[in-house]
């Protein structure tokens, strides 16, 4: 399955970069993982630009509003999705000014990473280790313990 985590703005700072770099890594024996920034701008040329990157993609909005689930349930649904032979999901973090409603609303799948609001950077470096989480899930591998 590909990938694609969409963020808003360049990370802020250098161990982002790292941390996630080291996760895509690891991910992509799994599978393609690619992190496209969009530059930001007005919300609308944003989301606009966003929709044109996830065209053929399953959407998937992270929102603090979102549904939580637990690691397990995480890996669940990803070996879900690869049953039902998707090609291609998009993760879609927002920036400072967040997603509009009828963003939110055109997702095909709203997560949340929490229930609190997270820094975008933060948000990104939690997706990247909740994915190879759950990978390391379903290949039985000994990263996750319950």
């Amino acid at each position: 399955m590909h990938w694609r985590i969409i963020t808003v703005g360049k990370p802020g700072h250098s161990w982002v970069n790292e941390a996630v770099q080291m996760y895509w890594k690891r991910l992509n024996r799994h599978g393609r993982f690619e992190h496209v920034m969009v530059k930001e701008a007005a919300r609308p040329q944003v989301e606009a630009q966003i929709t044109q990157l996830c065209a053929d993609a399953l959407r998937v909005v992270l929102d603090e509003r979102g549904r939580q689930m637990r690691s397990v349930e995480l890996a669940r649904w990803i070996q879900n999705e690869e049953v039902s032979a998707r090609k291609r999901v998009c993760l879609i973090i927002g920036g400072a000014d967040g997603h509009s409603e009828a963003f939110r609303d055109a997702a095909h799948v709203r997560w949340s990473l929490s229930s609190l609001t997270m820094q975008h950077d933060i948000a990104l470096v939690v997706l990247a280790e909740q994915l190879y989480r759950a990978y390391s899930i379903l290949r039985g591998e000994p990263y996750h313990r319950e």
